[in-house]
């Protein structure tokens, strides 16, 4: 084991000991010998003492800001070619990022080899599949850790989310606060970025999830293939000769046995198919109280009631059944503790006022998504169903008209608006869209502000019918251009309906 010390500001190591982590493939110069009291890789939180790694980014290079790390105190640079350190040592690696997370885990003396890790990945359903198997293992005794989309939650403490998996330095530091806190489990949501960028590479995980894969990011990954080899990364990581390593994979989804092959750990596998050898769905049925299935387990048949609706949770149920029975948990503790589960924040989230009709809020931003939410709200057999949603700017381009035909089609009235329209034109976007909805509907509408859009829909609303407003689910924001501004679907639709019903 790699000496750790607790320095004034919690952790410190010597660079020499920290650098034999990276192996033998680097190149050093300057004196080794030397403390290190932090980590970072952005130069605006060097400290006295910092080690800085320098990480090429898509917009931003780490190396340009070296000097600025060094004057704020850094006393050891990482980097991916040769620059000028003055008297600072230097350590050349292959890719920073790599070698950030194999720093951190060693500098935070591996946290996540005392808690049981588990990732899940996957387009759809992570973060309820990730709230669900919190919600499960608590449900036995254990306390769990959780980081995704919504928040990180160090045992009691609630942490804000910047990213759905943030760098590797951040998920080490959250780790060690994690286990501080005394958890002995953490879930995390792992992204097809973090997976492809290497953010999660050092990490010990214990159980990889498996959800579901669609159209998404495809801005970044450019092909379906490069996306879902990147977040079967997470599968490939498990680590086959340590106890207990488990894959969990959804064998109805098309890919899901590219997750298979991944795998060298076991397999256990959940759907509705034959080919689902652990847990297999026989039937479901839905009402406006939640979902109610029935499994096949080892020859044995159990019915399932979750307070969730939705036919995409029973999926997400079953994905985190699977992996506590993984864990060993009895199928009966499973059952009851489902029962009660909790919604996650966002996710076919009810706003009830009291009102006549239905508005529903959900986080749906990929064309599956949005045709999942939608085809469980036309189930619960609205009088007529009015969807809100857009499509964020700066992003996969091409889901925008796919997005807008799936709207069309299944909604009494769709409204197309804006969504993060981050650097873009919110016109430009909404175009894209309607190029998709007008081939299939002629009833809808456009309205670029948000939030007139929100009120469009719900004082449009009679008696009996559902409003959706999909795309943003927990995010208390808009961007726009390079400013976040505050702005919660949530609370824009209770105040909306309060005023209408006070008229």
């Amino acid at each position: 084991m790699i000496e750790v010390r607790k320095g004034k500001g919690g952790f410190s190591m010597k660079l020499n000991k920290l650098l034999e982590v990276l192996g033998n493939d680097i190149i050093v110069s300057g004196d080794t010998d030397i403390d290190i009291s932090a980590l970072a890789y952005d130069s605006r939180k060097v400290e006295p003492g910092c080690l800085f790694a320098a990480i090429p980014g898509t917009q931003v290079d780490g190396h340009n800001y070296i000097q600025q790390a060094i004057d704020a105190g850094a006393v050891a640079i990482v980097g991916e070619r040769n620059v000028d350190t003055g008297d600072k040592p230097l350590i050349i690696v292959k890719e920073s990022r790599h070698a950030l997370a194999a720093m951190s885990a060693a500098f935070y003396n591996y946290p996540d080899r005392r808690l049981r890790l588990i990732g899940v990945t996957g387009t759809n359903g992570k973060t309820t599949t990730t709230y669900l198997l919190k919600w499960l293992l608590e449900s036995v005794g254990h306390k769990v850790g959780l980081v995704g989309t919504i928040n990180n939650l160090a045992g009691d403490k609630i942490l804000p989310a910047t990213h759905t998996t943030p760098e590797s330095l951040e998920l080490y530091q959250l780790f060690a606060m994690m286990e501080a806190e005394g958890c002995d489990y953490l879930v995390i949501e792992a992204s097809s970025h973090a997976l492809d960028q290497g953010r999660v590479s050092a990490c010990n995980f214990a159980g990889a999830v498996f959800t579901n894969l669609t159209q998404d990011h495809l801005d970044y990954h450019l092909t379906i293939e490069n996306y879902c080899q990147s977040k079967a990364k997470l599968f490939r990581q498990l680590d086959p000769s340590a106890d207990n390593r488990y894959g969990v994979v959804n064998v109805d989804d098309a890919h899901g046995y590219v997750f298979e092959e991944a795998c060298t750990a076991p397999v256990w596998t959940y759907g509705s198919k034959d080919s689902a050898t652990t847990v297999r769905l026989l039937d479901y049925s839905s009402s406006s109280k939640g979902m109610h299935f029935s499994i096949a387990y080892q020859r044995q048949k159990y019915a399932i009631s979750i307070p969730l609706i939705g036919k995409f949770n029973v999926y997400n149920s079953m994905a985190a059944l699977t992996a506590a029975l993984a864990e060993g948990m009895a199928v009966d503790d499973i059952i009851k503790a489902l029962a009660t589960a909790p919604q996650a924040p966002g996710r076919f989230e009810l706003i009830d006022e009291r009102q006549d009709f239905m508005v529903v809020v959900d986080y749906a931003h990929t064309p599956d998504g949005l045709k999942n939410v939608l085809n469980s709200a036309e189930k619960l057999d609205p009088r007529r169903l009015i969807s809100v949603f857009g499509c964020g700017g700066n992003r996969d381009r091409g889901k925008r008209p796919i997005m807008g035909r799936i709207a069309g089609a299944i909604s009494d009235i769709a409204i197309i608006t804006s969504d993060n329209p981050r650097f873009e034109d919110p016109m430009a976007i909404i175009d894209e869209v309607e190029e998709g909805i007008k081939g299939v509907c002629n009833n809808y509408l456009i309205e670029p502000d948000r939030a007139k859009a929100i009120e469009l829909a719900i004082n449009m609303a009679e008696p009996g019918d559902m409003v959706v407003l999909a795309g943003k689910g927990h995010e208390d924001y808009q961007i726009l251009g390079d400013k976040k501004i505050h702005f919660d679907d949530r609370e824009y639709a209770r105040e909306t309906i309060r005023r209408r019903l006070a008229k």
